[in-house]
């Protein structure tokens, strides 16, 4: 059987996740990537690292960002058996390819409005389930020409990911100021503005074979003082919290999604969860490892086993579960060449194990983002009791150097 996945840049999603997943079903993998030699790199890596093996692999090279293309490059290759991607930017591709092969798949519109920020915010509140104020601003619009929009507020491109680019601000003078600066960086990208949603940042992990929705954990999340958002920090929750989750299952299943992975980040605001944004993918940056993990859940072959048109027995979900996950990042607080920094470890001691992953090699240069563009390195920490995680992590964190000269 064979895998066709679409991808843009390597992530350890993938290459440490859904790949060595493959492997274990027994499936063979064309990965159609715009970045063919990234990837084949990255896999290069993971094997010699000695890491979990990867299925017999095609890398080829496919403008993955045109449904068009991937279909004729799927095509020329014969019907495969699943298309699947985990990029947020390749959802509706993705469901387009499969639906034209008559293949499992999400549904295209659902994925849409996952991904367009000013189309999720129609859709939720034509569906009387949340009216969040938000306005659009397509290239070109000026910002004074907004009315009834409530200070602070949020600015972000409408379809960006990873906090890039997303912002307080206090008045409309600052919003107009920031979008003259965002649409420098964004030549012709819609934004959106729109109300700040305060309260304790979670998301919800969930996963959907087409008929039933199952919860399968929930994250906290430590931000960066505004008016950035960068996470620095994910706990996983030891249950679901209520009412939260079953608020945002029944956004979910309104707007239609409830296939495969989806990972949606809301506000705790006391008995009601609003909605920030949608990811119709698997949490990334090392969380889905941690959860896999921390719930011993084959979890990354459960999501490819639905897109392969099986409905496998899916798991209740984390409430109760014994282990305790802290994910730490560590992020570098200005621009410039990292000059010192660890190599990747895995160590277990005193019941608590830390999987250490560098994400910039020794040497890189890089601008200050303010976003996860800006992490030098994650840090899993897994076991069953807090304060021996907390220890854990503090002292790896104390013993080692991360330096970054201009």
């Amino acid at each position: 059987m064979r895998l066709h996945l679409l991808a843009l840049n390597p992530t350890d999603s993938v290459t440490e996740g859904y790949l060595p997943a493959a492997a274990r079903l027994g499936l063979a993998v064309t990965v159609l990537t715009d970045r063919p030699g990234a990837h084949r790199r990255a896999h290069a890596r993971h094997t010699a690292a000695g890491r979990a093996p990867l299925p017999p692999l095609d890398v080829l090279a496919c403008d993955v960002t045109d449904f068009r293309a991937c279909i004729a490059t799927i095509s020329a290759l014969g019907r495969p058996d699943a298309v699947f991607t985990n990029s947020d930017h390749l959802q509706v591709q993705a469901a387009l390819a499969a639906a034209y092969f008559g293949l499992p798949g999400k549904d295209w519109r659902a994925a849409l409005r996952a991904k367009n920020k000013a189309e999720l915010r129609r859709a939720l509140a034509a569906r009387g389930l949340d009216a969040v104020r938000c306005a659009e601003l397509p290239p070109g619009r000026d910002p004074q020409a907004l009315t009834g929009l409530p200070f602070p507020c949020v600015l972000k491109p409408r379809e960006g990911v990873a906090s890039e680019d997303v912002v307080l601000v206090g008045d409309a003078a600052e919003l107009a100021a920031r979008v003259r600066e965002i649409r420098a960086r964004r030549p012709g990208a819609a934004l959106v503005a729109e109300e700040y949603l305060s309260g304790p940042l979670q998301s919800l992990e969930t996963l959907g074979d087409g008929t039933a929705l199952h919860l399968l954990a929930a994250f906290r999340a430590t931000l960066s003082p505004p008016p950035h958002f960068v996470e620095e920090r994910m706990d996983l929750l030891p249950a679901l919290p209520q009412p939260h989750s079953a608020h945002v299952a029944a956004q979910l299943q309104a707007l239609g999604i409830g296939f495969g992975a989806c990972h949606t980040e809301y506000a705790a605001q006391d008995g009601r969860a609003r909605i920030i944004e949608v990811n119709y993918r698997s949490i990334g940056d090392q969380c889905d490892l941690a959860l896999a993990e921390a719930l011993d859940l084959p979890y990354f072959d459960l999501v490819l086993r639905v897109h392969l048109g099986e409905m496998p027995p899916l798991p209740a979900g984390a409430a109760g579960c014994a282990r305790r996950v802290r994910i730490e990042y560590v992020c570098a607080g200005r621009g410039g060449t990292l000059k010192a920094a660890p190599g990747p470890s895995e160590t277990e001691r005193d019941g608590v194990r830390l999987v250490y992953r560098p994400l910039r090699e020794v040497g890189e240069e890089h601008p200050h983002h303010r976003t996860n563009r800006d992490y030098l390195g994650v840090l899993r920490a897994t076991g069953t009791d807090e304060d021996r995680i907390d220890r854990a992590v503090a002292a790896f964190l104390a013993a080692r150097r991360w330096e970054i000269v201009p």
